[in-house]
């Protein structure tokens, strides 16, 4: 869904003008061909929060017995059988301590380290494509900006090369090119909200990662509990 579209309420809202009824659809179309870097705009920032919501969730899903499975078989020395649990796993935090059951029998420092860089390597990836988010929270009101000096450029030669003043032309076309400044600046706090959204995600989400890395670690340290 057009966040733009959903925030204005195009399909039910109405603006009054005079007499007439001005449709919130109508007034976004009035706005000038800016609006359509703007929609555009307004649809990536969508399907970016969506695709990164669904990918950093699947990141986030650790099965809560994965972890007394992994140190039964590590606690046993069944180092074999924890490298194939993990190896027949999905999930990101199975990849990441597979990492270190590749390199028991190393001091632990070292696995340690291998796991670390692991982790590394999945926030890389969770934070993928979020930068785009936050540049379409800055670009998208200096687009609608842009689109409303336009306008005001326009209506005032116009106003220079008429023969009379009219109040009501002078007004009709200002608010007109306000529109993109106001869709501009819709778009971009839904943007940077969409943005933070997915920040705080992400930390909840290598917290949990951490956790469980660390419970990981004090299994070699403590093989025998």
């Amino acid at each position: 869904m057009n966040f733009v579209f959903m925030v204005l309420q195009i399909t039910s809202t109405t603006i009054s003008k005079g007499v007439e009824q001005v449709s919130m659809f109508d007034l976004l179309l009035k706005g000038g061909y800016v609006m359509l870097p703007i929609l555009f705009l307004s649809f990536v920032s969508v399907y970016l929060f969506v695709e990164r919501f669904l990918y950093i969730n699947h990141v986030g899903k650790i099965d809560p017995m994965f972890i007394e499975r992994l140190k039964q078989k590590v606690s046993s020395g069944d180092a074999k059988g924890a490298f194939d649990y993990c190896s027949d796993l999905t999930s990101p935090i199975a990849k990441i301590l597979l990492r270190g059951i590749i390199r028991l029998g190393s001091p632990v420092r070292d696995i340690e380290s291998s796991i670390e860089q692991g982790i590394a390597s999945e926030l890389s990836k969770m934070e993928q494509r979020l930068m785009y988010l936050s540049a379409i929270a800055t670009i998208a009101p200096m687009l609608g900006f842009l689109g409303t000096v336009i306008g005001m450029i326009k209506a005032f030669y116009n106003i220079s090369i008429a023969d009379s003043i009219s109040i009501g032309g002078i007004s009709g076309g200002i608010y007109e090119k306000m529109v993109t400044s106001a869709s501009g600046l819709v778009v971009g706090i839904i943007a940077y909200m969409f943005f933070t959204i997915l920040n705080s995600k992400i930390d909840k989400t290598l917290s949990n990662i951490d956790t469980t890395a660390t419970e990981f670690i004090d299994i070699l340290y403590k093989p025998s509990v």
